[in-house]
């Protein structure tokens, strides 16, 4: 049988970080990964509620969490920054007031900071995003996957590969498709490798999109 691993967690403490920083003891542990799920959750709900521009793009690459005592600091980085509402720090005002909200914590103060991705099409999440988007359009799926590699291409990257899994074209019986541009060394744990796993929800059913991105490294 295949042992798979996520490429994210088997470089934890080499080339990838973590996405969230705290300490708890073990018996509040599992709170404290339910509140980072809320944060999660609440940005990028209203980040799709008050979306600007038509092309349906969350555009969020990441959202790293540290929390202490008396404070929550929540960094996004953000592919397209013009996606928040307009008048930017009012709409991270309400953000901010949002998320508080779902929290319910009276102790601690949350402090939300925006950071600009440069090249937004050298994030598996944000080309993830582009793919879904495509597919519920009702591109084909290849056709979806090449422009992804195009995309890619132009932010410097050493490879890249898409794999879609599920019943792509309606087809009735589920099958696996994938494509790669360049080296992808997954077993090389010294290779800066990024990934992230998606899933969008199409007329046909439910479709896995996985993408992996060298971005640096032997």
């Amino acid at each position: 049988m295949g042992q798979k691993i996520n490429p994210l967690g088997f470089r934890l403490g080499t080339t990838q970080n973590h996405h969230s920083f705290w300490f708890a003891q073990p018996k509040s542990f599992s709170i404290g990964l339910q509140e980072d799920e809320k944060i999660r959750d609440c940005i990028k709900n209203y980040v799709q509620k008050n979306m600007r521009i038509s092309s349906g793009f969350e555009g969020i690459a990441r959202i790293e969490i540290q929390k202490r005592i008396d404070l929550i600091q929540v960094v996004i980085h953000i592919g397209f920054p013009n996606l928040l509402i307009e008048g930017r720090r009012r709409g991270i005002e309400e953000l901010q007031t949002n998320v508080q909200k779902e929290l319910n914590s009276v102790n601690r103060r949350l402090n939300i900071a925006i950071t600009r991705v440069e090249k937004p099409y050298g994030q598996p999440n944000i080309l993830a995003e582009y793919i879904a988007l495509q597919l519920k359009n009702r591109v084909s799926f290849r056709k979806a996957m090449k422009k992804a590699i195009e995309l890619t291409e132009q932010t410097d990257t050493k490879g890249i590969q898409v794999q879609i899994a599920g019943r792509i074209d309606g087809k009735e019986i589920a099958r696996v498709e994938w494509i790669r541009e360049g080296r992808v060394p997954l077993q090389t744990i010294r290779a800066k490798i990024d990934y992230c796993s998606y899933t969008v929800r199409t007329i046909y059913g439910v479709l896995g999109i996985k993408i992996w991105i060298f971005v640096d490294g032997k």
